[in-house]
Parts: C-alpha cells; structure tokens; sequence
C-alpha cells in the first residue's frame, strides 16, 4: 500500500516479562485512509493500539521484538505525549470522559497540548459541534450523566480537539444501540474524508466495520490470520461465515448417515479450517 503513515513490522508484545500477547502482527495503515483491525476479545486488537500509542507500560507490557514505524520514524521508544505531539491520538475503549466534568470542558482537554492559540482552539471546537450537534446541545451537561453515545461522541470529540493525523479508536460500537453505531461510523467516515484523519479501528463488529473500512486485518490468538481490502473480505467465505453470520455449510460434511450436517459453530471447525485455509 502506497503512502504509507504507519509500519508495523513483526512485533511481539509480552506482558509482565512472561505473557506472550502478540505474535508477530504485521500491519501496514496508508495516509487518509480507514484501516480496521477485526477479530474476537482477546485476539490482540487492543495489545496492538496500545503498541502504536505507547500505552502498553501503563499495564505491564512491552514490545519486544519488531518495529513500529511512523512516517519512516522508529516510535517504540517514544513516550505517549511524544506520540500525541506527531499527531497520534488514541481513543480509549470503554468511552473514557472525565465523569466530573461539563461536556464542553471534557472537549477542551482535548486542546491542552496545542499551541496555535484560543482562536484556533475556538474554531476546532466549533468544527466539533458541527460533526456532533448533539454535544452542542448537552455541552453544559456533567458527562456522568449523558447517554452511552453521548460519551463515546465526547470521547471522539475530545481527540479532534488535538487536531490529530491519525485516531486510534478501540471498539467504538460496544455498548451502543445500532442507531447510534451508525451515526458514530458516519462520523468517522465524514472525518477521514473532509479532515483527511486516518484511522485504525479496533472493532468486534465486523459487518459494520468492513462497510466503512478500506482495508481490514483479521487476528486470532495474538496472530494474523487474514487481511485484504475490505470488499473482498465482507465476501471471503470464512469471514462471513466466522465473523458475519452469514454462510456456511459448504464444505459437504454430512454425518454417519449420510445427512448434511447441521451449519457447525466456530468453535467446533476453526482449528481445521484454519490449518486448511488460512495457516497453511
């Protein structure tokens, strides 16, 4: 992929010197462009952002082997705030607002590293409105007492506010009805194409994440197993019969009778499967 602005290459990342989490993820995010990382909890899509951003010491753990490349510069040693001041911002999973504070205050957090002065802060606030008029409404209101979506929208609004070149964002769906899930979706589409945000999703909601992504990464077990340009994974066989919930059935397995089998779960044929299609 051409134009690149983030290079992960190889890395592991063990916690508390012992817990091997990754197994050598090897991502690669192009400029502009929306870049999903896909797969079941504790595949490793966490681990991975927390790589990017530098926040794995925070919760014990390291990247020790591999490369992470930001615009051709090695990052692993650089310090969160570093990655902020490049531009790198990440967005928590879990809709992280600081509970005390109004709306509006929780937005002009987001603004504490910059340096281009009120009015420029002003007008990113302003931006911020107008992608989330629904903060614009409540921006008076404490945030412990928003909605689910109301907080993930100040979650998101809140790292615009730091003008960034690339978001970070860790399972923006959880927890939200579909109504909502869209509307944060259309969002994000609207910031990578009229901001020029790239960004790299962490999302356990496959379907809607490769309807908006251009590029997707699939992992399991600390590992990559499937990647490609979104369209053609929303129509691979295994992601939409693991993932998506739709397909199945044709591999032609029938029972000692000689009767198709019922649709198998994924638990039950993912070790063959995998051997057979994805690791071999």
């Amino acid at each position: 992929m051409s134009n690149s602005l983030l290079n992960v290459n190889g890395i592991e990342v063990i916690y508390n010197h012992v817990i091997l989490v990754l197994k050598g993820v090897s991502l690669n995010v192009p400029e502009g462009k929306v870049v999903a990382l896909l797969g079941g909890n504790g595949a490793g899509k966490t681990t991975t952002l927390r790589a990017v951003s530098n926040l794995l010491a925070g919760e014990r753990g390291a990247v020790t082997k591999g490369s992470i490349d930001l615009r051709g510069e090695r990052i692993e040693k650089l310090s969160t705030s570093d990655m902020v001041e490049r531009g790198v911002i990440q967005v928590m999973e879990g809709r992280h607002c600081f509970a005390h504070l109004t709306i509006e205050e929780n937005l002009l957090t987001g603004a504490y590293t910059r340096k281009d002065g009120k009015a420029a802060v002003a007008q990113t606030l302003d931006k911020v409105y107008n992608y989330f008029p629904r903060l614009k409404t409540r921006r008076g209101a404490q945030a412990a007492y928003t909605s689910g979506g109301e907080q993930q929208m100040c979650a998101i609004g809140r790292a615009l506010m730091a003008s960034p070149s690339m978001m970070l964002l860790d399972e923006p769906s959880m927890g939200l009805a579909p109504q909502i899930v869209e509307e944060v979706f259309e969002i994000v589409k609207d910031l990578n194409q009229r901001e020029k945000v790239t960004f790299l999703l962490a999302e356990q909601n496959t379907n809607i994440a490769l309807r908006y992504a251009d590029y997707g990464y699939i992992l399991e077990n600390g590992r990559i197993v499937m990647d490609g340009a979104a369209k053609d994974l929303r129509e691979n066989e295994d992601v939409k019969e693991f993932y998506l919930g739709v397909g199945g059935g044709g591999d032609g397995d029938s029972d000692e009778n000689g009767d198709a089998s019922p649709r198998k779960s994924f638990r039950d044929v993912k070790s063959y499967k995998r051997r057979k299609r994805w690791l071999a």
